[in-house]
Parts: structure tokens; C-alpha cells; sequence
């Protein structure tokens, strides 16, 4: 039997299927609506008086970050989010982001970016797949890079701004303040930083009642920088014996000026090997094609 001779298939209004569909789709999004938006009801306010403000990239997507942050927090496995939080902390970003957030606004750059680069692929005729697989990874890894870049510019920052920090807290002890009214005068007086930030947030722990030595082992462990270490630990050793500080803390800041020397001296005597590779690709090319340019010239106009 031909299904196209079945009454049934002639007597259907054509508008009836059309109503039907029409009917069957708006019920499926208003189901998906319906989801959504009890997702989001599911999600809890963010309490962050007493927490820093995201970075400008997090900031932009903040609200789907916390959304989608608030589902991954209990399938992030506890290593994993432990290993991420020690890593925000050396970026100095541990009261900004959790691990569950950083990964959460890895995840949300990845598909804006995806997003961005399949409508311009579609736009210029280009393979849209390869464009947007290349944008997901770019917008996925990129905040690894730019994490691992504010670290290492975070403790050079630190490293060249140690002992002149030093200077200020042996002044001021010498003078006849205790060790906290030094670390309060060289907040103060001290140079913008990371180092003066991490100062600060020391003088935050001991007013809130921790004590000395505990929050200067926490303060070496953010930063994770063998000379704070070294620093802490003779502080620590010193206050510990009855030792007269002022000396020792001279001595600290001498060594760590000698250790800043040493590695600016390293640093210019890498620098020539550094150059020598685009010296001899890049530089050395472009030379000797200007240089013998006008020989090869002439060379030609004797041949003709």
C-alpha cells in the first residue's frame, strides 16, 4: 500500500503539522528555559567582601564563571584543586580565585573564543573547524601562560625590591622600633609591589591574632622565593636565641643586594648567546642581501 494514498495523510491540514511543530519546539525550549534557569537558582552568591577582585579577563565573564565554578568544585579532585590554589597563591591571586574558578573561566574563554573564531572563519571562507579547534585550545591554555607569566614577573619584582625593604625594616629597628613597627614603617614607606602587598597581608595575619613566626612561614611559603625563605628563617632564629636583630637584618639586606648583583651580572652574560641566534638567522641575512645587492647588479648589466 502507497503511504501516500492513506486518508488519514490526505484529510491532515498541512497548518496542523505546522501548528504541531511549532508547538513541540516551544515547549522544548521552554523546557531548556525551565533548566537553565533552575541551575542558576541552584547557584549561591559569592560572599566576597573580605576577598580581592578578579582579574580584568575573569571579570568580563565572571557570572558564568561562578556558575559553571559552582558545578565543577565537587568534581575537581582534592589534588588537583590543591596543586591549582598553590599555584593562584604564588600569583598572589589565592583571595581572588579558587582552583574550581580558574578552571571554570579556562573553560568559558575556550568556548567564547571558539565561538568568535567559527562566525569569523564562516565570515572569511575559511575552514571553520580547524579555526575554532585552534581558537578552543588558544582560549583554554592561554590563562595557563598568563598565570606562569604574572609568577615569574611577580618574584622579579619581588627579588629587586628585597632589599631595599630590608634597609627600611633595619633602619627603623636600629632606631629603636620593635620588628612589627618596622614591617608597619616600610608598608608604609616602601615601594608598590608585590613584596609591600605580601608585607601588608603579614600585618593583616598578626593584628588578627596569628602569631609572628607562623605568618612569616605563611608569607615564605606564597611567595616560594629562596632569599624570603633564607630571611624568615634567620628572623625567626634570631627572635627565637635573643639575638640583637639589627645586625643580622644588615647582613640579610647586604647579601641579598650581592645576590641581586650577582644575577643581574648572569643575566648580561647570557645575553650574547641569546642574540646569537636571530644575529645569525634574522640579522646577518638581511646584510649581506643589502650589501650585495647593488654587486650582483652590476654583475648582470656586464653580462648583458
Amino acid at each position: 500500500m502507497n503511504p501516500s494514498s492513506s486518508p488519514l495523510l490526505l484529510t491532515l491540514d498541512p497548518r496542523w503539522v505546522i501548528a504541531a511543530i511549532a508547538l513541540s519546539v516551544g515547549l522544548s525550549v521552554a523546557l531548556v528555559a525551565w533548566l537553565v534557569s533552575r541551575t542558576v537558582a541552584a547557584v549561591p552568591q559569592q560572599d566576597r567582601i573580605w576577598l580581592d577582585a578578579p582579574p580584568p579577563g575573569y571579570r568580563i565573564v565572571w557570572w558564568p564563571v561562578q556558575w559553571l565554578a559552582h558545578y565543577l568544585r565537587a568534581l575537581l579532585p582534592e589534588r588537583q584543586a590543591q596543586a591549582g590554589l598553590a599555584r593562584l597563591r604564588l600569583a598572589g591571586l589565592d583571595y581572588a580565585l579558587d582552583a574550581a574558578q580558574f578552571l571554570a573561566g579556562r573553560l568559558v574563554w575556550a568556548l567564547l573564543c571558539a565561538a568568535f573564531a567559527a562566525r569569523m572563519a564562516a565570515s572569511f571562507a575559511f575552514p571553520v573547524p580547524w579555526a575554532t579547534l585552534a581558537a578552543l585550545v588558544l582560549g583554554y591554555v592561554f590563562p595557563l601562560v598568563w598565570l606562569r607569566d604574572r609568577i615569574e614577573l611577580r618574584r622579579r619584582l619581588t627579588f629587586a625590591a628585597l632589599p631595599f625593604m630590608l634597609d627600611l625594616i633595619t633602619l627603623c629597628v636600629e632606631s629603636g622600633l620593635n620588628v612589627n613597627s618596622a614591617i608597619a614603617q616600610a608598608v608604609a614607606k616602601g615601594p608598590s609591589g608585590p613584596l609591600r602587598d605580601e608585607f601588608a597581608r603579614l600585618m593583616r595575619d598578626m593584628r588578627a591574632g596569628r602569631p609572628r613566626s607562623e605568618a612569616l612561614r605563611d608569607m615564605a611559603a606564597r611567595l616560594d622565593m629562596a632569599p624570603v625563605t633564607n630571611f624568615v628563617s634567620t628572623l625567626i632564629q634570631a627572635e627565637a636565641t635573643g639575638m640583637s636583630l639589627g645586625p643580622i637584618l644588615r647582613a640579610q639586606a647586604e647579601q641579598r643586594r650581592t645576590e641581586r648583583f650577582a644575577r643581574a651580572e648572569k643575566l648580561a652574560m647570557q645575553a650574547p648567546v641569546k642574540l646569537l641566534f636571530p644575529l645569525l638567522f634574522f640579522i646577518f641575512p638581511c646584510v649581506f642581501a643589502i650589501l650585495m645587492f647593488p654587486i650582483v647588479m652590476k654583475f648582470m648589466a656586464a653580462g648583458v
